[in-house]
């Protein structure tokens, strides 16, 4: 990004007269005062806290302007400010602006598991032809989106947007900010059920991101999801779909599922195997849909297989990691869902080992209700033969524990901890874990395992 202030006043529809600053340059955009970069506009949001209060810290940090809301009377007369009715919608103004400038092919992603991974895929596709510029982290909501393409290089040629939501409305107004080319949805799952309440308005919620698809466009999905080939029917873009069932457009003709890696065959490539660095059969489908997106941008398979074997994932997402003993820890730290949770319960267990399987599990959040129900679910994966010991951690975890002493898992080997007793956890899984063995650490991000991860890795 590189913009002077009076182009972006102008953009976003500023109140204040900005002339003795209007040659300012722009160079990226941030809403964190302490991590940003010499150039920066800041935008400042209510929260927690109010924003306005972090202007002056985030002027010595190098910003080169602030955006500040009209009803916050102005107390700084010497820096370049622009006023605007809401710095959130000012932001959002100036990220479509940005978009329509640089005009790039834009790829939205959404599911209920899988959106970051498919994101990184198609990205790392797209970038064997293209420029491209993706969704950093979790950037994947009414702020993260337009931060996203503020950030983008004058020369991007591609952008994959990963798009988030937890309740209704929020992907039908970040697919009409976007307009995407291509949409993609992963799957249906019961993430966020605490909000919609069924897998059905689940479902409603993710076709949103079509709301904002161009009309040339194309929606990209799983077809092995009766819940949605059932509502694409009425839809009048172009669509492709992508799973494990010989009616999808492109599915899996093979899968080899390898003790770091999974390899497989394709209807459309029949000669040629692709490789992707991650374990878990459910990351097939989502390689399957980033190769559809490049299928649709005339990407060879050739280069498909260059660009899977090589992705670059974003952190803590099925990340083999280490130990300081030498075992090897499987971390998929950042989120959870009982979809995603079961997947990675299976290649644990099936993953080759000398010594113990061990899986270490952190309360599932946002399942509402029907979080008891789901979390002893679980134990459909958990069989004392392959997994020889579970360390539990929340609330929400004693429905597991519970369900598994019921179905005859040694209680012995079943190890429970409250949320805020993570160094006693820490502490246990030292005293026993040795280099022969393999640790699973899945939960959801407010449950920190990222924390025992970084007490238990190598240096």
């Amino acid at each position: 990004m590189k913009m002077k202030l009076a182009e972006i006043a102008k953009a976003i529809n500023a109140q204040n007269d900005i002339e003795q600053w209007k040659d300012v340059e722009v160079t990226s955009v941030s809403f964190d005062s302490r991590h940003l970069d010499q150039g920066s506009l800041f935008v400042p949001l209510q929260g927690a806290q109010d924003g306005h209060q972090y202007v002056p810290s985030a002027f010595t940090n190098g910003a080169a302007a602030s955006l500040w809301a009209s009803d916050h009377e102005i107390t700084d007369h010497t820096h370049p400010l622009l006023v605007v009715s809401d710095p959130l919608e000012a932001l959002q103004r100036l990220g479509k602006y940005y978009l329509h400038k640089i005009n790039p092919i834009v790829v939205a992603v959404t599911g209920s598991n899988g959106k970051t991974t498919t994101k990184d895929m198609i990205a790392s596709i797209l970038s064997t032809q293209f420029n491209v510029t993706k969704t950093y982290a979790n950037f994947n909501n009414e702020i993260g989106v337009p931060v996203t393409l503020l950030n983008m290089e004058s020369n991007t040629e591609a952008v994959v947007v990963e798009m988030g939501m937890d309740r209704f409305g929020q992907l039908d107004f970040l697919s009409k900010l976007v307009n995407p080319d291509i949409a993609v949805i992963t799957m249906i799952g019961e993430a966020h059920i605490e909000f919609f309440g069924t897998r059905d308005k689940i479902a409603d919620a993710k076709m949103e991101i079509t709301h904002g698809l161009k009309e040339d466009g194309t929606l990209v999905f799983n077809g092995d999801e009766p819940l949605l080939t059932d509502r694409v029917k009425d839809l009048k873009q172009r669509q492709m779909r992508f799973g494990r069932q010989l009616s999808n457009d492109l599915y899996a003709t093979s899968v080899h599922d390898e003790p770091r890696q999974l390899s497989f065959t394709a209807n459309e490539w029949p000669d040629d195997e692709f490789t992707i660095p991650m374990v878990g059969e459910y990351n097939v489908n989502n390689a399957l849909a980033a190769m559809e997106v490049g299928q649709l941008l005339h990407i060879t398979p050739a280069h498909m297989k260059q660009a899977l074997a090589n992705v670059e994932l974003t952190e803590n997402r099925a990340e083999w990691v280490k130990g300081e003993n030498g075992e090897q820890i499987l971390s998929d730290v950042y989120n959870s869902n009982p979809t995603a949770a079961k997947e990675v319960l299976k290649t644990i267990a099936e993953t080759p080992v000398k010594g113990r399987r061990i899986a270490v599990l952190g309360d599932m959040l946002e399942l509402g209700d029907a979080a008891p129900k789901l979390h002893a679910s679980l134990a459909e994966e958990i069989d004392h033969q392959k997994i020889a010991s579970v360390y539990l951690v929340g609330e929400q975890m004693k429905n597991l524990k519970d369900k598994l002493i019921q179905e005859g898992y040694p209680a012995e080997d079943i190890h429970h901890y409250a949320a805020d007793n993570l160094q006693q956890l820490i502490a246990d899984l030292k005293s026993t874990l040795t280099g022969d063995d393999i640790v699973l650490l899945k939960a959801s991000h407010g449950i920190h395992l990222e924390e025992v991860l970084a007490a238990l890795k190598a240096e």
